[in-house]
């Protein structure tokens, strides 16, 4: 039975606009108005005059990190990004099994529906339970009510035998994972240009191109990456990628903090998309992102993810902005909140739906906000609003595809407080198994 949500404040970041009215959902997503309908046709939602917006887009994240919180310390303290990767990252995901991997990932979408969040593009790693994987993922994602795109990350940091199967592992799931997923879509999956050969990169491109999906791969995130590439072919990142033909309308890049002007020219002429991942660049002190370059000439197809420090994005994006004032005394919200609508473009591309907009046949994945503004909110200054108001915490009621996943601040389709003792449960076995590897 369609659903119409009335007496809303219909807020919507593509285009930027307020206004109060109603919207029909019908079938999954959303639908003119159809004067025909009488009541006792459509169930009738009363949003209250609170605020109706499309769900956010989380573009990049690693959703295996929700289980990382309050770590134990590594064995030696990090002076740098490698070491950060060799010393932390790259020692959780070797530990990860499958009932973590299962956890992380049921978890990890909890947070991510209750931060308004109703799209995660996520970077997997898991090399010691690589077959799979990527179903664990959708299953768990599923089961919360959560849209997902996936990949495996490929790597040749685990020898000849871990990227074969992790080149398998994506192929598979790109072949059959959406059929039997209907909230899933696939991208085919590398770490970095920094752990990839020559031969590595020639056949992720060939897989992705065989399979009509685009590249998910970390981009000049830390100066490492530049500084490998030009050792290994005497070429920068975004030209050794191309040559490869890694970059197309497809690709998603993430980071790209160390990307020169004509690289990002190189991206802007192959229609690149790139993820913007602010605090996790701060996190780990590898530069500020050429974001006055990245922004004038990638435009729309500049986005915004978390690296996996949660997939909340109104905290994302709020930090975004004081990064930029910080430099800057220019305006930026308004192009904020852009870099973030952004990711409903891209998650558009994967599903091959309009997504993130409240237009008619857009998918109706919907966020309800307890916000009272104090001030008059306008179109002309939602932006403003966005940064010195709006968080995660004004959620109340979720929606995927036309269907409430989230309703008075609680989990419709899961028992949350057994979710998250069993994550408290897989942690601890985690930093266990962490221990005893070698770095």
């Amino acid at each position: 039975m369609p659903l119409l949500i009335q007496n809303a404040t219909l807020l919507s970041l593509s285009p930027r606009s307020i206004r109060r009215g109603h919207l029909l959902i019908d079938e999954g997503q959303i639908s003119a108005p159809d004067a025909s309908l009488r009541t006792g046709d459509y169930e009738v939602f009363d949003a209250g005059g609170r605020v109706v917006m499309p769900g956010n887009v989380c573009a990049h994240t690693h959703l295996y990190s929700a289980l990382a919180r309050g770590m134990p310390p590594p064995p030696r303290i990090p002076t740098n990004f490698p070491e950060i990767l060799e010393y932390i990252w790259w020692r959780l995901d070797r530990a990860l099994d499958e009932d973590s991997i299962r956890s992380s990932a049921a978890v990890g979408a909890i947070d991510a529906l209750k931060a308004g969040t109703t799209t995660v593009i996520d970077h997997h790693a898991s090399p010691s339970c690589i077959e799979g994987s990527l179903d664990m993922l959708g299953e768990e994602l599923s089961r919360v009510g959560i849209r997902g795109v996936l990949c495996y990350e490929v790597t040749d940091r685990n020898g000849s035998a871990g990227r074969k199967e992790g080149i398998r592992e994506n192929r598979r799931f790109a072949a059959d994972g959406p059929e039997r997923f209907p909230l899933m879509r696939a991208l085919f999956g590398a770490h970095a240009s920094f752990t990839l050969d020559e031969d590595s990169l020639e056949e992720i491109a060939g897989s992705a191109r065989d399979l009509g999906v685009g590249v998910h791969i970390h981009a000049a995130e830390d100066l490492c990456d530049q500084t490998d590439s030009l050792r290994r072919c005497g070429q920068r990142v975004a030209q050794r990628l191309d040559r490869h033909g890694v970059l197309t309308d497809r690709v998603l890049l993430a980071h790209g903090v160390h990307l020169d002007g004509p690289e990002i020219q190189l991206l802007g002429a192959r229609r690149a998309w790139l993820a913007h991942n602010c605090r996790s660049n701060l996190n780990n002190s590898v530069g500020r992102a050429p974001m006055g370059d990245l922004m004038k000439v990638l435009g729309e197809r500049l986005t915004m993810g978390t690296d996996g420090i949660d997939e909340d994005m109104f905290g994302e994006s709020r930090t975004a902005y004081f990064r930029l004032r910080e430099q800057s005394l220019e305006g930026y919200a308004e192009q904020v909140t852009d870099i973030l609508s952004a990711g409903g473009k891209l998650a558009g591309k994967s599903f091959g739906r309009s997504l993130g907009t409240l237009d008619p046949g857009a998918v109706a994945d919907l966020v309800v906000l307890d916000y009272e503004p104090p001030t008059p909110l306008t179109t002309e200054n939602l932006a403003w609003h966005w940064m010195f108001a709006f968080s995660s915490q004004l959620v109340r009621d979720v929606m995927v595809q036309g269907r409430w996943v989230v309703r008075d601040r609680a989990l419709v389709n899961v028992d949350e407080e057994a979710v998250r003792a069993q994550a408290t449960e897989q942690a601890a076995g985690l930093w266990r198994r962490m221990e005893v590897l070698p770095v």
